[in-house]
């Protein structure tokens, strides 16, 4: 039998490499740097020292492309917050007991960049209210209610006066937690942390003591 003529001498056509996927990848990893970006800008200097151009530069990308995702600085940065808080709701708030609720506030009130963010935040609530307005969304209010949750459950369980109010009670740590982030520096170590806020409920009548020394979970 004669051979193919075709493909006489030819080497074998090697099979083309595969290609990626058109647009979304690409696109997803554009808008995560321009986000991470606005959100890094935010906290470094304020909302009123940042710029689309500053964030194109930081996430490296042209201004148009920040442009086509987020038609002004305030849609980016209302975003960018959404998008830091966007998996704080979860399951990692239902705290069981009042131990476990001060220690996780008192590891979050230890991290610098935390503490940072939410002075930013709270620093615009008038000049550009819709970004204390996006944390409350996002985080804010289930927050609150998680607390006010572990809240009743330690009044249940005898730790707080059988007459206090978890509203009233939740509304005075969310403000020992701005006294704090505003009079205290950002080196601040979570058990001293934890040690402000057990202070705070011995003020509202806390008759069991809690676990000074841990702070880990």
């Amino acid at each position: 039998m004669k051979p193919d003529n075709d493909h006489q001498g030819r080497a074998p056509t090697a099979p083309a490499p595969p290609t990626k996927p058109p647009g979304r990848p690409r696109s997803q990893e554009a808008d995560e740097a321009i986000l991470a970006a606005a959100l890094d800008l935010l906290i470094e200097r304020g909302a009123g020292h940042t710029s689309i151009e500053q964030v194109a530069r930081r996430a490296k990308v042209t201004r148009a492309t920040v442009y086509r995702r987020f038609p002004t600085l305030t849609d980016l940065l209302v975003r960018a917050v959404e998008w830091e808080y966007r998996d704080a709701h979860s399951a990692a708030m239902d705290w069981p007991d009042l131990d476990t609720m001060v220690t996780a506030w008192a590891q979050h009130l230890s991290t610098p960049r935390a503490r940072k963010l939410m002075r930013r935040l709270y620093g615009t609530v008038d000049d550009l209210p819709e970004l204390l307005h996006a944390y409350h969304h996002a985080h804010g209010s289930h927050h609150s209610l998680a607390v006010r949750t572990t809240l009743e459950r330690a009044r249940a369980a005898g730790q707080l006066p059988p007459d206090s109010d978890p509203d009233i009670l939740q509304q005075l740590l969310s403000g020992a937690a701005l006294q704090h982030l505003a009079a205290h520096p950002d080196t601040t170590g979570a058990q001293e942390v934890k040690a402000y806020f057990l202070a705070v409920l011995g003020q509202a009548g806390l008759s069991t003591p809690l676990r000074q020394g841990s702070t880990a979970r």
